[in-house]
């Protein structure tokens, strides 16, 4: 595979990289360059984790990444995740790992790494300083976004370590790309700027889509100074939001119940979370989508390509209803093998079961 197909397929997973000259240079002159992804254990997983996620991953395996999946056990016990119990996240963080491996994780490319396995370092808790000697205070205030905190609600010192160790991670991990989404920019802004200084590097940012909850467009919460990209947090599916999205372990009777009451108003584009799912995680899946309808309303058509599929709904040729009805089903054929996968190991049904305890008692 040439350096263009390479940067296409890579391109193909950022909604922003910075920069695209710097990405095709580390192409240009590293074939399996390092990416990382780091996740919070906090919770049942939605299908932006469990299946945007590792469709993501495809691409940058087949581009020649190396990619370092890291379980942030630590930041999530700093954030209060599962109230704080450090036994229950590490439990989340091994449902995690038989979401990924049933969601087809290539693990021969893709390697696991804990947060409490690298803050073990000494060298670790040493950069962690440096990059806060050269964070002010009112900078780390503001990079309460990447923890989905606002400002004011910054109510332990501990927090004010959380940016600073993101940075860290990402020298200690190797990451010559941080692969995150749109909402852990100021933390890669912020290792772009201190990276240098501190005799690291300076990695590229290519971040990712945020897929939207079902409910649509949500006012701006203020995690972010950029008003786009605060809509964006403030509209994305979230786990910790159950009513956002839909989960891997849902039926398809409730999958079909949640896309059918999804905001899709007719012919309207721009911010419809059932276009959005169709464009970022269907085509992303499948070469194409069938629509099943009646004959009276034009019959079964079949869309080959996201433009051509945003083109007849924009101009009335496809029904909101027949749009979710054929969202849906391709949604439950995508979820069907990790759905299984949690009924038929062992291990797997036993860490969900546990998992499901935990949600409940809170």
């Amino acid at each position: 595979m040439d350096i263009e197909e390479r940067l296409e397929l890579v391109k193909s997973v950022g909604e922003e990289i910075i920069t695209l000259e710097e990405l095709r240079t580390l192409l240009e002159t590293k074939d399996h360059p390092v990416a990382y992804d780091g996740f919070e254990p906090s919770g049942i997983s939605n299908i932006a984790f469990g299946v945007f996620r590792p469709l993501l991953l495809e691409s940058l395996v087949k581009a020649g990444i190396r990619f370092k999946l890291y379980l942030a056990d630590w930041f999530a016990w700093i954030n209060k995740k599962l109230g704080g119990d450090f036994e229950k996240i590490k439990l989340c963080g091994e449902y995690f790992i038989e979401v990924w491996k049933a969601a087809g994780v290539d693990f021969n490319s893709v390697e696991i790494v804990w947060a409490s396995d690298i803050v073990k370092s000494s060298e670790y808790w040493k950069t962690v300083i440096q990059v806060a000697k050269l964070t002010t205070v009112s900078r780390a205030e503001r990079a309460l976004s990447i923890m989905g905190r606002k400002k004011g609600e910054l109510k332990e010192v501990a927090q004010y370590f959380y940016p600073m160790m993101q940075v860290t991670d990402i020298f200690m991990l190797g990451a010559d790309i941080c692969q995150l989404g749109l909402d852990q920019r100021r933390a890669n802004m912020l290792a772009r700027e201190v990276g240098p200084k501190l005799g690291y590097w300076k990695p590229v940012v290519v971040s990712h889509h945020m897929i939207m909850g079902l409910q649509g467009v949500k006012e701006p919460e203020g995690f972010d100074d950029n008003k786009q990209i605060d809509i964006m947090i403030s509209s994305k599916m979230s786990k910790s939001k159950p009513e956002s999205g839909i989960f891997v372990h849902d039926s398809r009777e409730t999958i079909f119940k949640k896309i059918l009451s999804a905001y899709c108003p007719e012919k309207v584009v721009e911010n419809n979370p059932v276009l959005d799912w169709t464009k970022h995680i269907i085509f992303r899946k499948f070469k194409s989508l069938r629509v099943e309808r009646p004959s009276k309303y034009g019959g079964p058509i079949e869309f080959y390509s996201y433009d051509e599929l945003e083109s007849a709904y924009a101009r009335g040729m496809l029904h909101p209803l027949d749009l979710k009805n054929a969202v849906a089903d391709a949604l439950d054929k995508i979820i069907d093998p990790i759905r299984k996968h949690f009924e038929e190991d062992s291990r797997a049904r036993m860490l969900y079961n546990a998992l499901r305890e935990v949600e409940i008692s809170r």
